[in-house]
């Protein structure tokens, strides 16, 4: 074997972030800080290539399209999302919607932080763009009109309903945390009609997307029912194609004939909280009332 001499060694690499996962903690206050500011300027020097790729998209899109051009942002800390909301506004995008999720895995941190950090976040965006801004929120408060007349408050004019999260599973056979399958399936629509049906009603000037769980026209058409505006589709698109798009907008068109609509307007919300005889049945939670309702 002859011998060889190693002169040089490059190494590229090229990320995109990722949630921050993981959390430390001592009894040293400025410990603490230190840790987080190190944490966050890491991730910072990290996203550059990854946050420019999407600017570009964005401004692409919108110099192709007719339609309008919504930016998406994942928010995971309260700081870092202004500046890139201002960009993404000047590349072109015609509104904001602000994914935020912070993860409550502190004992020690009160649910009212919690949601004073995702107020903090909307109303330091909203402040700072002119562009509409909607925010998509999840099911896990324990008052979402509450929050979502919050939302309102702090500038935002639309809300997104709900978010879907990465699950964890459990591999028996390895016995290793595994990832769930991180796709949606129509039956998830349950967890939403509740609360857009209530929304709708609570705040009729406000702007709302049913997401997660629209997969069929007749998902599109239940959301609509109860109040939505406006649906997002994902998982089907995935599964299915874009051509999924063209059949639930037949769909939609067919039931609208079929039921002597002209407009979605004339039946957007029909079956809201306000609008239906009985309203109790958006309020029903628990499992023993419907077998007492079956008189079983």
């Amino acid at each position: 074997e002859r011998p060889f001499t190693i002169t040089a060694v490059r190494l590229v690499c090229q990320t995109k972030p990722v949630n921050y996962e993981g959390s430390f903690a001592s009894d040293n206050e400025l410990l603490n800080k230190i840790w987080y500011t190190a944490a966050y300027d890491v991730r910072a020097n990290l996203k550059e290539d990854y946050l420019e790729q999407y600017i570009g998209l964005i401004a692409e899109a919108k110099k192709n399209l007719s339609i309008p051009v919504i930016g998406s942002i994942c928010c995971v800390s309260e700081g870092g999302w202004i500046d890139f909301a201002r960009r993404i506004e000047e590349a072109g995008a015609d509104a904001l919607e602000l994914n935020v999720f912070f993860l409550p895995a502190d004992p020690m941190v009160a649910g009212a932080e919690i949601e004073r950090q995702y107020l903090s976040v909307v109303r330091d965006v909203a402040e700072k763009v002119s562009v509409p801004v909607a925010v998509k929120i999840s099911t896990h408060f324990t008052s979402p009109l509450n929050m979502i007349q919050g939302i309102r408050q702090c500038g935002a004019e639309g809300v997104v309903m709900f978010n879907r999260f990465y699950e964890p599973d459990i591999n028996t056979d390895s016995v290793q945390v595994m990832e769930a399958d991180i796709f949606s399936t129509s039956a998830d629509l349950r967890g939403s009609i509740r609360w857009i049906a209530m929304a709708s009603a609570a705040f009729p000037d406000l702007d709302i997307a049913a997401s997660t769980g629209v997969h069929t026209g007749a998902d599109a058409v239940k959301v609509l029912l109860a109040g939505a505006s406006a649906f997002e589709v994902c998982s089907a698109i995935y599964h299915n194609g874009l051509g999924v798009i063209d059949r639930i907008n037949g769909y939609l068109s067919g039931w609208m004939t079929e039921h002597r609509f002209t407009s979605i307007s004339e039946f957007c919300g029909r079956l809201n909280y306000r609008s239906v005889a009985h309203p109790l049945a958006y309020e029903r939670a628990q499992f023993m009332k419907y077998f007492a309702a079956r008189g079983e």
